[in-house]
């Protein structure tokens, strides 16, 4: 499971010119999943989103969670992100799980950070032609892939 974590000021998702969701200050999570994704990955990531200190404190230095300052979380599917540029200049989506499989893990991984955060995280819609926009604030934008641990 990848994702693309960036604090924002605000960011929305629309879907036929229509406002789906929106947030103000907080994060908007773009996630990528594969077939080898499962509830390992799941917690793993979604523990460290919550606990991650991305924000500032009095002093202006990054100490404090999405939780601490009372941030809004927007989460949005995004195939894309599985992408493999290594051969010629069109990427290919082949690592990418299909519907079937990754519904159930994005769903997963919403509802598993709705309970650790203890309230409302918003979302995009599965599969839709998406606008999404967003205010990154500072900028900050993290990239984690549950099976490259180490890396990131």
């Amino acid at each position: 499971m990848r994702l693309v974590i960036q604090r924002v000021t605000s960011a929305s998702v629309s879907i036929d010119a229509h406002v789906h969701s929106a947030i103000g200050h907080g994060l908007l999570i773009l996630v990528g999943i594969c077939d080898q994704d499962s509830d390992d990955d799941i917690e793993y990531l979604a523990q460290k989103v919550v606990k991650m200190r991305l924000f500032d404190d009095a002093e202006g230095v990054m100490n404090l969670s999405v939780g601490d300052v009372g941030g809004e979380v927007l989460v949005v599917s995004q195939f894309t992100l599985m992408a493999s540029t290594r051969k010629g200049n069109r990427p290919s989506y082949i690592r990418a799980s299909r519907p079937e499989v990754a519904v159930p893990l994005y769903e997963r991984f919403v509802d598993r950070l709705r309970q650790l955060l203890g309230r409302e995280v918003r979302t995009g819609v599965f599969g839709a032609d998406m606008q999404v926009a967003l205010l990154n604030d500072g900028p900050v934008t993290i990239v984690m892939d549950s099976h490259q641990r180490d890396l990131f």
